[in-house]
């Protein structure tokens, strides 16, 4: 396993509540995580509003992902699975089109316990980073 990805307490709590804003849909968008650990969160459109994947606006992410770049950021790419566990689908699998990005999945599965996990997906291989959740302090 690579090293977890670490989350404060706020982006954490910032990526359950986006996941929940369009429950029963799958939400989606971007982090950039600064070298101090610190993290830059992007909302970005769903454009399908499906409950089984996602698109994102391609404007949104294009600028997001402009800034995450010029910033020389760490990208993490996450979305919401509402209704399975939080692990890469055969769809994110086949549509991981960043080797060196984090893939990051908010599971709402069961609505009382939402949890986080963290993935690399390298060729259609998925290893799982985890995360660590960071109390009072930046990721």
């Amino acid at each position: 396993m690579d090293d977890p990805l670490r989350l404060d307490r706020a982006t954490w709590d910032a990526l359950v509540a986006h996941a929940e804003s369009d429950f029963p849909f799958e939400v989606c968008g971007l982090l950039g995580i600064e070298d101090d650990g610190s993290i830059r969160h992007f909302v970005i459109d769903n454009d399908e509003r499906s409950m089984t994947y996602y698109v994102m606006h391609a404007k949104q992410m294009l600028k997001a992902m402009r800034e995450i770049e010029d910033d020389e950021l760490h990208l993490v790419i996450y979305h919401s699975h509402t209704h399975t566990k939080a692990y890469p689908s055969a769809t994110d699998i086949r549509l991981a089109a960043y080797p060196d990005a984090t893939y990051a999945i908010v599971t709402l599965q069961n609505r009382d316990a939402p949890d986080i996990r963290a993935f690399h997906i390298r060729d259609g291989e998925v290893t799982e980073r985890g995360v660590e959740l960071v109390e009072g302090a930046p990721a």
